[in-house]
């Protein structure tokens, strides 16, 4: 038997839903079914939790979990959020840019304000 379907029957064999379970390990129930999905695997802390709470040995309730695949995940969440990080980066970047065109087009306004202001006062601006 694998690791989440470990967890799905210690689950079940204690009538809990995913809510409950969550609730007793202080985790969501997404992040219940997440671990009984196989699409990530609880923390160190969560595992003793689990054991304790199932009264198994930690061995016992890990045993078949395979370490490539939580090597993998890991990698996974790697990249998920450096891809989360570059978007943040341009985010800011075209931040800087849309302030930066911002501060560049309110000072040729001003000057072209100036322009006129100028041209109107000295009566040449609209002189045939």
């Amino acid at each position: 038997m694998n690791f989440n379907d470990r967890l799905i029957d210690l689950r079940r064999k204690r009538s809990l839903s995913q809510e409950q379970l969550g609730y007793e390990l202080g985790v969501s129930r997404q992040t219940v079914s997440k671990w009984e999905l196989g699409q990530s695997y609880p923390d160190f802390q969560r595992l003793v939790l689990l054991s304790d709470y199932y009264g198994i040995g930690l061995d016992e309730l890990v045993r078949g979990i395979d370490v490539g695949d939580v090597r993998a995940l890991n990698e996974s969440d790697k990249q998920i959020s450096s891809i989360y990080a570059d978007v943040k980066r341009g985010k800011e970047a075209v931040l800087r840019a849309w302030r930066a065109f911002l501060v560049v087009g309110g000072v040729v306004l001003a000057l072209f304000a100036l322009v006129v202001i100028y041209g109107v006062s000295q009566g040449s601006l609209f002189a045939g």
